[in-house]
């Protein structure tokens, strides 16, 4: 794996999985999940779990999975997507009384296609620096 290709990759990535989340969490689905309050360090920890996660899928792509086109990118992510849904809202839903069983299935919905989507981009940026 070249360090460039993971870090071209795993950036290009990052960044749509941050746009992708405030499309999806911050305006299309704003009433159904909490928002990071005004005047905190919420949003660079939510940009750097971003980053976080594309790296991690530039790194799996490159060097244990050889991914280099969009579509295969897109159905690896979906499915990164669909068990990382699934891990964080049963851990939420066993800690949090309150948590509600069709915010958690949206919630895995919404994972499973951002995840797709950051994968595609990840897929084809490590095809197109190949």
């Amino acid at each position: 794996m070249k360090t460039k290709n993971f870090l071209a990759a795993g950036i290009a990535g990052g960044i749509v999985d941050f746009l992708l989340g405030w499309l999806f969490y911050g305006i299309l689905f704003k009433d159904s999940f909490d928002q990071p309050e005004e005047n905190s360090q919420a949003m660079l920890f939510i940009f750097l779990g971003c980053l976080t996660f594309g790296l991690f899928l530039a790194y799996i792509f490159g060097q244990w999975a050889q991914i280099s086109t969009a579509s295969t990118g897109a159905k690896a992510g979906a499915i990164i997507g669909l068990f990382m849904g699934l891990l964080f809202n049963f851990f939420h839903i066993a800690m949090h009384a309150d948590a509600s069983y069709q915010v958690a299935a949206l919630d895995v919905a919404i994972s499973v296609v951002m995840a797709a989507i950051v994968g595609a981009v990840v897929g084809f940026v490590n095809g197109k620096m190949g």
